[in-house]
């Protein structure tokens, strides 16, 4: 049996996505990181940007994350997000409407909200 460690995605509002993976990418404040089974302990700010999960059935999970932290040990990753969607349940002409309204207005914060959700939605 391949090396796991369980992985919860929580937002603020719910419980995003949770199960067994062999390998999670996220964006912290001190760059991407990858985590994989027996990586050494860590705590980090999460910066937004989109969350890779590759599960342990082979599978990828994305999510366009925004804010929050991340917490690893013990073969267990904890993504406590401000806001997270799955891939999925991101619509795409709505996030880009929001992107040109964000780049009209220069709300850089909405530009950049609206610009990982496209992201996390791009082909792989």
């Amino acid at each position: 049996m391949a090396a796991e460690l369980h992985v919860e995605l929580v937002a603020a509002d719910r419980s995003v996505w949770s199960g067994e993976a062999t390998l999670v990418v996220a964006r912290t404040t001190s760059g991407d990181i990858g985590v994989m089974p027996g990586h050494q302990p860590l705590l980090g700010v999460l910066e937004s940007g989109p969350v890779t999960i590759r599960t342990s059935d082979g599978g990828t999970v994305v999510a366009a994350v925004h804010g929050g932290f991340i917490s690893f040990a013990d073969d267990k990753l904890s993504l406590l997000a401000e806001i997270a969607e799955l891939s999925d349940e991101i619509d795409v002409q709505r996030a880009e409407r929001a992107l040109e309204r964000a780049k009209s207005e220069a709300d850089a914060s909405a530009e950049r909200r609206a610009d990982v959700r496209l992201r996390a939605v791009a082909p792989r």
